[in-house]
């Protein structure tokens, strides 16, 4: 399988960011309206995220979510990476996510990747290579490394999530070439 490359700018915020924070729970009657969702996406801790990604997924690019420790922490709600990738964000890069908010970002078609970082910066251009597990960092001209993701996750994320997945193959059966 070719590996799957994005380029992106960031938008950095920092740790403990939880489905709460991403979801303020005073819009939960929007969970059937995922599109007017997303225009709330982090309204409360940072509340110009939904415009900025819409404004920087013009073009080929897309908005590069960075953030630090515990992401995606707390309540476990679904409806989180959803509207943080219809908000336009292509990506996301964390020192550590919650596993409920990985697998649930991955079966959306939305990469979770692990990494330090402290030395990526808000407005940064990325380009982030997912199966080999590299981040260069264009604007500083640094090149980080960070979590690899494993073949199903990669074939799931090449097929646009779990479902779109499961329709074409109906099964896991990942083919490895030599």
């Amino acid at each position: 399988m070719p590996d799957l490359v994005l380029k992106g700018k960031v938008i950095k915020l920092g740790d403990n960011i939880s489905t709460d924070d991403i979801i303020p729970g005073r819009f939960a009657h929007l969970r059937s309206n995922l599109p007017e969702l997303a225009k709330h996406v982090l309204e409360d801790t940072a509340p110009e995220f939904a415009s900025r990604a819409r404004t920087l997924s013009v073009g080929e690019g897309k908005a590069v979510l960075v953030a630090g420790k515990n992401l995606g922490l707390g309540s476990s709600r679904e409806h989180a990476p959803v509207v943080i990738k219809m908000s336009g964000v292509g990506a996301i890069l964390a020192e550590s996510a919650a596993r409920i908010f990985f697998r649930n970002a991955i079966n959306q078609g939305l990469p979770v990747l692990l990494c330090d970082t402290d030395k990526i910066g808000d407005g940064d251009e990325l380009e982030i290579n997912l199966t080999g597990g590299m981040i260069a960092n264009l604007t500083s001209g640094i090149t980080l490394s960070c979590s690899k993701m494993p073949p199903i996750m990669s074939a799931i994320l090449k097929e646009g999530g779990l479902i779109p997945y499961i329709q074409k193959h109906k099964d896991f059966v990942i083919t490895r070439s030599s």
